[in-house]
């Protein structure tokens, strides 16, 4: 199950950096929102540990923060 739960989380992460790749501002956003929920629950859980959860959601915010800088 943590297997499952981990391979789902870099599922995401692959698709939220090809829509950054795109340049795609709003899908970008939502992408985040639903890794961010996904990092969460898997954190809940014995299969990740809170701080790397929240290390990884950290890193791709700075990534959508840097695509939103580029668009304005």
């Amino acid at each position: 199950m943590n297997r499952v739960r981990k391979s789902q989380v870099k599922t995401q992460v692959k698709h939220f950096e090809e829509v950054l790749a795109a340049g795609d501002a709003g899908l970008a956003t939502e992408q985040f929102r639903l890794i961010a929920k996904k990092l969460d629950k898997t954190a809940s859980t014995s299969a990740m540990h809170k701080r790397t959860a929240a290390r990884k959601k950290s890193r791709l915010a700075k990534k959508l923060d840097t695509l939103k800088a580029k668009k304005s």
